[in-house]
């Protein structure tokens, strides 16, 4: 064999080896292959089913429906009750009052139903059904950043006074939306433009008038009891979060703005000057923007904590909503005239706010009985937030300290009004029987000496009712 044959041959005897050597290592599964010496695997587990997929179970009832059939109370036996109360020396010379049953509507006893007397804070059943049967409890109030030239932003208030400093919470009303959140994304959008330093306004334009009642007392922004309307706030003004009635900012939207700075700063962005207020220029380019929790979760808020501030944001709202100015006076205007398209009987009605804490408005039983009647009425589910949203008796809200020891714990759902010398109630109650009854009681000429005594006799008439079998 000559030399180039030998040559060859050890050539090939190399590859064979090496194939040789390969397969041996593919079998091994040292080396990627398709020759292998481990057990055949399962077959794969099916593809598991999507959740969404599954039908959902069918709903469990919480708590049972109220008898249908349970019996009326006796209308005798109901008026009985309400001539105690009437004549109870706690509640003073002028007192409304009025007892239905819900199902039919049939009034059960009354006294002096038509005259309006001040309503304090059940005014706000008013400001709540405008705000729902218009605006809708899907809605969210929207906190916009647009852009203001090359070198500026501006931070546009859409009536969110509940602004968390921080991040958002979506298990929150008060702090739903967070300006932490805003700044970093907008902070995000200016980074990628190639901007890195920056300006800031507040535009709060969306409200208009005075952001103080007229008809507010000098002192309520010190004791806590509001604060100035404006289109943005951070915690609804709140200079303090230790105390449940904090002293207020004398300027919400600027004090927004503040802070929103403060987040850019943090979120690496320069910021120049100081924050002023500004309008936001038309059809400037929107950067960020967050949302509040929905307005049925709003007028919840509202109507178990009793806050004003928020009641007069969402009766600015309804203005808005009936073309009309988002002051105290359209507002007033916008929710009395809603809720009077509603059937309500309106006659004598005067609103001068949208919370109930200025001196002049004026409702009847009547009226906050026709109230009731829609948010406990079933084919209008779009206020049915109302009607949960009102506290309960011994458990939440402004209730919460009242009906502690009573029978009527946990049976009572009612909006309560306080001010100097008027104290209200009105709401449903559960009878002995199982029967649902609407029921007001307005005091507006309260004799000296604070709420407790009035609110003793009020309580305890309900209460009465709540056991009475009366049938």
């Amino acid at each position: 064999m000559g030399r180039a044959g030998r040559v060859a041959g050890a050539s090939l005897l190399v590859v064979l080896l090496g194939a040789g050597g390969y397969a041996a290592a593919d079998a091994y599964d040292v080396v990627p292959g398709v020759v292998t010496l481990a057990p055949v695997p399962d077959p794969p587990a099916p593809f598991p089913t999507a959740p969404g997929a599954v039908p959902a179970p069918d709903l469990a009832a919480v708590l049972p429906a109220l008898p249908g059939d349970a019996p009326v109370p006796a209308p005798d036996q109901v008026a009985a009750l309400l001539a105690g109360l009437v004549a109870d020396e706690r509640l003073g010379p002028s007192v409304g009052a009025i007892v239905a049953d819900q199902l039919t509507g049939t009034v059960l006893a009354q006294y002096e139903p038509a005259t309006p007397r001040v309503p304090a804070s059940t005014a706000k059943l008013a400001t709540a059904v405008a705000a729902l049967s218009t605006i809708g409890p899907e809605r969210t109030l929207k906190t916009r950043v647009v852009r203001d030239g090359e070198d500026g932003v501006v931070l546009v208030g859409g009536g969110d006074m509940m602004l968390a400093a921080g991040d958002g919470d979506p298990g929150l009303v008060n702090g739903h939306a967070g300006l932490a959140d805003l700044a970093q994304r907008t902070a995000h959008e200016l980074t990628l433009a190639g901007t890195t330093t920056v300006s800031v306004r507040v535009d709060d334009t969306l409200f208009t008038g005075p952001a103080l009642s007229p008809g507010w007392e000098p002192g309520h922004l010190a004791n806590g009891f509001t604060a100035p309307i404006t289109a943005i706030a951070v915690d609804i003004a709140a200079l303090r979060t230790d105390v449940p009635y904090p002293p207020r900012q004398t300027d919400p939207a600027l004090s927004a703005a503040r802070e929103f700075a403060a987040r850019l700063i943090a979120a690496g962005i320069t910021v120049t000057g100081t924050p002023a207020r500004g309008a936001a220029p038309s059809g400037g380019l929107e950067l960020a923007s967050v949302d509040s929790a929905p307005m049925g979760e709003i007028v919840e808020y509202f109507l178990d904590t009793s806050d004003n501030v928020i009641a007069e944001v969402v009766a600015r709202l309804v203005a808005i909503e009936a073309g009309l100015p988002a002051s105290f006076d359209g507002a007033a205007q916008a929710v009395l005239t809603q809720v009077g398209r509603l059937d309500v009987d309106t006659t004598g009605a005067r609103l001068v706010d949208g919370s109930g804490l200025a001196a002049g408005s004026g409702l009847s039983a009547q009226t906050l009985l026709g109230l009731l009647e829609l948010i406990t009425d079933p084919t209008r589910p779009e206020l049915r937030q109302v009607a949960v949203g009102m506290p309960i008796a011994g458990l939440t809200g402004t209730l919460d300290d009242r009906f502690t020891a009573s029978s009527a714990r946990g049976l009572v759902r009612a909006k309560t009004g306080s001010l100097p010398n008027v104290t209200s109630l009105a709401g449903t109650v559960v009878d002995a029987n199982g029967r649902q009854l609407l029921f007001v009681v307005i005091a507006d000429q309260t004799p000296p000496g604070g709420q407790w005594a009035p609110r003793e006799a009020i309580d305890g008439f309900v209460a009465e009712l709540a056991g009475c079998g009366c049938s």
